[in-house]
């Protein structure tokens, strides 16, 4: 199906002034379509006015809501959703199953022409030692936020096989890029530049890094290329966590030195930061699910999105480029001067 950019085309998005709404809807809007953005605090983001974007404040929860947003829509992009690496499994599903639940009804009654779900590739939960993780690895979702997520996934599918919307699933790596202050940003970025300079076992473990402007291309190619019920992984080259700092650190002019910390320890201190959170409120700044982003080697790969979307990802030396020019021109980091 080919999908047609003409003002008239009006596309609905959830998690509007998300980190990857914040990259997808001036994409959007440079590409013709008319743009309905979901957010919850629209005097927050004025920038939105700037483009152009027609505003609904509000939440996925609200189903009366969201029935009004989708009607008269002809696509839908599916962005929203609860992540941290803390939490409680009611909290993730409230937004994440049961928020979706209510896009695609009325997605289904609008009977809006391609529906695109952003997943992740973490619903995998622990990569299986020697096997690639494409979209046929066996899903085992290790903590809350990654089981209500494959819940999303399955709901998805399970419309799109009995009610016929024609759904189509991304499953990005982990964001990284512009206009990002948390996971990957915060722990190959943010760390290092205020010198919390660590790494854990020798750098060895392998990371899966998703440029956030490569996500956001890619819904533009799923909603032309994409095949209703099928899987897509994103994800931009796969390497390892040394590898990841020794970019970075070229890049940002900064040491290439890392202390070494053994996985246990680190574990360990995960688990007692997390359990004096349980009185705190407060997240940890390692929380305990962070483990299997971290300790597991992620070999994705994206060859059926880059054959069948044509998905053509950065390389990690340029994302990490544009990511540092952000946080400079954002007043968040200074480069030293040479």
């Amino acid at each position: 199906m080919t999908v047609h950019t003409a003002s008239s085309s009006i596309i609905f998005v959830t998690g509007g002034t998300g980190f990857l709404g914040r990259n997808l809807l001036p994409l959007l809007v440079a590409q013709g379509y008319r743009v309905r953005a979901l957010t919850r605090h629209p005097d927050e983001h004025p920038w939105l006015h700037d483009l152009g974007v027609e505003v609904v404040a509000g939440n996925v929860e609200d189903e009366a809501l969201i029935a009004c947003a989708v009607e008269g829509c002809r696509y839908v992009v599916h962005a929203a959703g609860r992540f941290s690496f803390w939490g409680k499994r009611e909290q993730f599903e409230h937004t994440n199953v049961e928020g979706s639940a209510n896009v695609m009804r009325a997605a289904v009654r609008a009977g809006v022409e391609k529906f695109i779900h952003i997943s992740t590739v973490v619903v995998v939960g622990n990569p299986l030692p020697d096997r690639i993780v494409d979209e046929t690895h066996p899903t085992n979702p290790a903590d809350p936020y990654q089981r209500s997520k494959l819940k999303g996934e399955q709901l998805a599918l399970r419309v799109f096989r009995e009610q016929g919307l024609p759904i189509v699933i991304l499953r990005p790596g982990a964001f990284y890029g512009p206009h990002g202050r948390y996971a990957f940003n915060r722990l190959f970025f943010e760390d290092p530049l205020k010198g919390l300079l660590i790494q854990v076992n020798n750098g060895k473990l392998i990371t899966f890094p998703a440029y956030i402007g490569d996500v956001a291309a890619s819904i533009l190619a799923a909603l032309e290329r994409g095949k209703p019920g099928e899987v897509y992984n994103i994800c931009g080259e796969t390497l390892t966590h040394h590898e990841a700092n020794h970019i970075v650190s070229d890049e940002a002019g900064i040491t290439h030195f890392r202390i070494n910390v053994p996985g246990w320890s680190m574990i360990a201190l995960a688990y007692l930061w997390t359990a004096l959170s349980e009185y705190t409120r407060i997240e940890p700044y390692y929380p305990l699910n962070l483990r299997s982003y971290v300790f597991n080697n992620w070999r994705v790969s994206s060859q059926k999105a880059i054959h069948e979307l044509g998905f053509q990802p950065i390389s990690f030396r340029e994302g990490a480029r544009r990511t540092l020019d952000w946080y400079r021109e954002a007043g968040i980091w200074k480069p030293r001067k040479k």
